[in-house]
């Protein structure tokens, strides 16, 4: 609100300057008394019409509306959010844009990397010796018999993995399962609860200075241009 004081104190000093000159000087006191009223006069009333949108003013109806109605601007904040950004279709859209970049964005060999084979050798062993095969496999030196084709079946099975998660089928079961329309509407509703969660925790003070921020600096020129256009209506008066 400090632009808006600023102007509004430059252009009512200016109207009372006026005022005072048109009493002092000897030329066109009355023209230059009413440029001066009804400059400062329209000037006054655009400062207080803009003062009563924030403020609450005894016995005049209407004013405080913001911090009055500081719930109504908490839900047209959240529809302006909900309706115009965080749509269903427009998170929907992204969604599928990023999942056509393919590889540029699913990236699978850090969860390959991440594979223990030394499990999955393990649990292949001991799969064997519960098999039909254990007993052969023991009269020919047991589970340490199978410790040579660690190394290689650990390597065959990377080059495995490999080419299965780059292969076409597997590329489109993943993207079967990634379903943009669940997704966004999972997501949609998530940042609802975050912007309800956000807003609940406003105050009418808050919203009034939130709008204040946002308007107060072009509200200021309505005083301005009251007192300029109260001063020709003004100087209009006296030809009428």
């Amino acid at each position: 609100m400090k632009k808006l004081l600023n102007k509004s104190f430059v252009t009512n000093f200016i109207a009372v300057i006026l005022i005072v000159i048109g009493y002092v000087c000897p030329w066109q006191q009355t023209l230059i008394k009413n440029i001066g009223f009804f400059a400062l006069s329209g000037a006054i009333t655009n400062w207080l019409a803009i003062y009563m949108l924030f403020e609450k003013v005894p016995f005049l109806y209407g004013s405080g509306v913001i911090p009055e109605r500081f719930e109504e601007f908490k839900a047209s904040i959240k529809n302006l959010m909900m309706q115009q950004f965080f749509t269903v279709n427009n998170i929907e859209q992204f969604i599928q844009v990023e999942e056509q970049q393919g590889p540029k964005v699913l990236n699978l060999d850090p969860l390959l990397q991440a594979v223990d084979f030394d499990k999955v050798f393990a649990g292949l062993v001991a799969a064997i010796m519960e098999s039909s095969f254990g007993g052969m496999l023991m009269m020919m030196g047991g589970e340490p018999a199978l410790a040579p084709i660690k190394e290689p079946f650990t390597q065959k099975m990377q080059v495995i993995l490999h080419d299965m998660v780059e292969s076409e089928a597997f590329k489109a079961a993943l993207q079967h399962g990634l379903d943009s329309h669940k997704i966004s509407t999972d997501l949609v509703s998530k940042i609802e609860v975050v912007i309800d969660k956000r807003l609940n925790e406003l105050t009418p003070k808050m919203v009034k200075e939130m709008v204040e921020a946002i308007i107060a600096e072009h509200l200021g020129w309505l005083v301005v241009w009251g007192g300029v256009f109260g001063g020709i209506m003004g100087a209009g008066y006296i030809f009428v």
